[in-house]
């Protein structure tokens, strides 16, 4: 999810590098619209895995204080995942046009409306830009655990692998 997350910042951002209404702005666009989406599929898979699964505990264990802003933070982000996609479709979907997801066109959530389109891309980009910091307070954390608290804080966020 983290490098998904990467690469739908960087769409947006990189595009910006582009004259609008050039090839690779609307390019860069498209691939902020999937990869979006595909985020958003993704974050349920995640959630009914951690729903089904045991999440191993913190070695050593933190303080409560700890474990409840950590519980804060990871439900913020849930919603976040879930949110922006859901705006961005709703924004795009006010502006009168289509998303078309891997050859599938989406249906518009909302009919065309440019007002309503404007004042949801604001509140997207404005979460979005809240994103970057609830973003870097989770990897702040996550460093300060494994480096300062000396725990398994991190190695619990990567990937699994067999016989480590």
């Amino acid at each position: 999810m983290v490098v998904l997350i990467v690469a739908i910042y960087a769409c947006i951002e990189l595009r910006g590098f582009y004259p609008k209404g050039s090839a690779i702005r609307e390019a860069f666009k498209t691939w902020h619209y999937l990869l979006g989406l595909t985020a958003f599929a993704l974050v349920w898979l995640r959630l009914l895995a951690r729903l089904a699964g045991r999440v191993p505990p913190i070695v050593p264990s933190p303080p409560q204080w700890q474990l409840r802003v950590a519980h804060v933070v990871e439900f913020t982000i849930y919603v976040f995942v879930i949110v922006m996609p859901v705006l961005g479709w709703l924004s795009v979907s006010a502006e009168g046009k289509t998303i078309s997801l891997f050859g599938l066109e989406l249906p518009r959530l909302i009919g065309e409306n440019k007002g309503i389109a404007k004042q949801l891309e604001d509140v997207h980009g404005l979460i979005g830009n809240i994103g970057y910091a609830l973003i870097g307070v989770h990897a702040l954390a996550a460093l300060i655990h494994h480096y300062v608290q000396r725990d398994n804080t991190l190695r619990r966020m990567l990937p699994s692998r067999p016989g480590g």
